[in-house]
């Protein structure tokens, strides 16, 4: 059999044993039908801007969450140390530093090593992002000078103490480790 030929599946499932040290897979339903979650769900970030996570992936280092922003001007300033990808639900948002505009349905993919200025314009009630960050965001000054570090570890952690207060408990947020 070469390597595009692949032999005839069947509605018969895998029988053999699950391989070792596999974790489970993870099904976050209602994602995309709804953003209107329970507010519990969603983790302040600061004034006005939240994340709802959907993976903390400790073991390469990267997460998933949903980013919630009610307020417009200037959100952060910041380098990645790994790719980033975006996808724009709801509103508008750009970086300072490039011509394009993430919008309503469109996708973005952030290169390691970017570092931009993150704005929701004026006239923009609610933007909602779906984010898939590997490594970290590394906070910049305006001359690139490290001024904080954000990664999986630190979300985690925020999201722990967030479901901690609010009554879910810290280990809610668990169920989201791979």
């Amino acid at each position: 059999m070469s390597s595009i030929e692949r032999p005839q599946a069947s509605a018969i499932p895998y029988k053999g044993a699950k391989l070792p040290h596999v974790p489970e897979d993870l099904v976050v339903p209602n994602v995309f039908d709804n953003l209107d979650f329970d507010e519990r769900y969603w983790v302040p970030q600061a004034d006005n801007i939240w994340f709802r996570p959907l993976l903390f992936c400790v073991s390469q280092g990267y997460f998933v969450n949903i980013l919630r922003v009610r307020k417009s001007g200037i959100l952060s300033r910041h380098r990645h140390t790994g790719p980033v990808q975006a996808t724009t639900f709801r509103g508008k948002w750009h970086y300072l530093e490039h011509d394009w505009w993430a919008t309503e349905g469109s996708h973005a993919f952030e290169p390691p090593g970017d570092i931009h200025t993150l704005e929701v314009p004026e006239g923009v009630e609610e933007m909602i992002t779906l984010f898939h960050v590997t490594g970290a965001y590394i906070y910049v000054d305006p001359d690139g000078n490290p001024v904080g570090v954000e990664d999986v570890f630190s979300k985690l952690q925020t999201a722990r103490e967030h479901y901690e207060k609010v009554g879910l408990g810290k280990e809610y947020a668990d169920q989201f480790i791979r």
